[in-house]
């Protein structure tokens, strides 16, 4: 299973990004306890050194739903500015969500076409005499690249199939960041109400104990355990 997971201040001021800085190595720590695989994709700092405005993880285990029902929502910190030392304001709220993966766009061999030509050299001469050179079609979107490196017209279809998968990643990667955008749009304003998390004071403890998802967590892990022996 796979989730990405933005923590963000949304319009909060700084100690709101003080607060999600905070968070976040909560977050990492729990989440490397409990054995899953993490790769931060995106951070965007605060305003003061040291905080963060927006963060977003990528996480890969089988429990992440029991998990992560533990921490998306608003999360509350009750504290004192750490950087407005008179300030009267004691609760400071950000937001953890999911963010929907975006459907990736894999290209298959059977779906590319190739067309051969001429490799052109400077001023217009050939550099040989054979249709060395490939283009490689992505047929169902169009999305073509050309590949003349090589003498070899094997080496160029090889080399195309690689540059045509690689556009495509890249393609995949902005429409992540398109969503992680457009999600960070969503989520500007966070929800003062109902925190799934409390934590107090510099040293951010917890403030309440958080409801106790061990069993669901146990009887999760026995079923995925009995499917592999089904």
């Amino acid at each position: 299973m796979e989730k990405i997971i933005q923590i963000t201040a949304g319009r909060g001021p700084a100690e709101c990004s003080w607060v999600v800085s905070q968070v976040l190595r909560k977050f990492l720590q729990e989440a490397k306890t409990e054995g899953f695989q993490y790769v931060i994709l995106q951070r965007e700092k605060g305003n003061q050194n040291g905080t963060i405005q927006s963060v977003s993880i990528r996480l890969k285990g089988a429990t992440l739903e029991v998990f992560l029902a533990t921490w998306l929502g608003t999360i509350q910190w009750i504290g004192n500015s750490t950087f407005r030392k008179y300030h009267k304001r004691k609760n400071w709220f950000i937001g953890a969500f999911e963010l929907k993966l975006p459907q990736h766009s894999e290209i298959c061999d059977r779906d590319i076409s190739f067309q051969t030509m001429r490799s052109a050299g400077p001023g217009g001469q050939n550099v040989n005499k054979v249709n060395s050179a490939v283009r490689a079609i992505h047929t169902p979107t169009g999305v073509q690249v050309v590949a003349m490196d090589s003498r070899s017209q094997h080496q160029n279809k090889k080399l195309a199939i690689a540059r045509l998968k690689e556009k495509a990643n890249e393609a995949n990667i902005e429409k992540l960041k398109e969503r992680m955008t457009d999600q960070w749009e969503n989520h500007l304003n966070i929800e003062r109400g109902n925190p799934v998390r409390i934590f107090k004071g510099t040293d951010f403890k917890h403030q309440k104990e958080n409801k106790s998802f061990k069993p669901k967590r146990q009887k999760l892990k026995n079923d995925l355990k009995q499917q592999k022996w089904d």
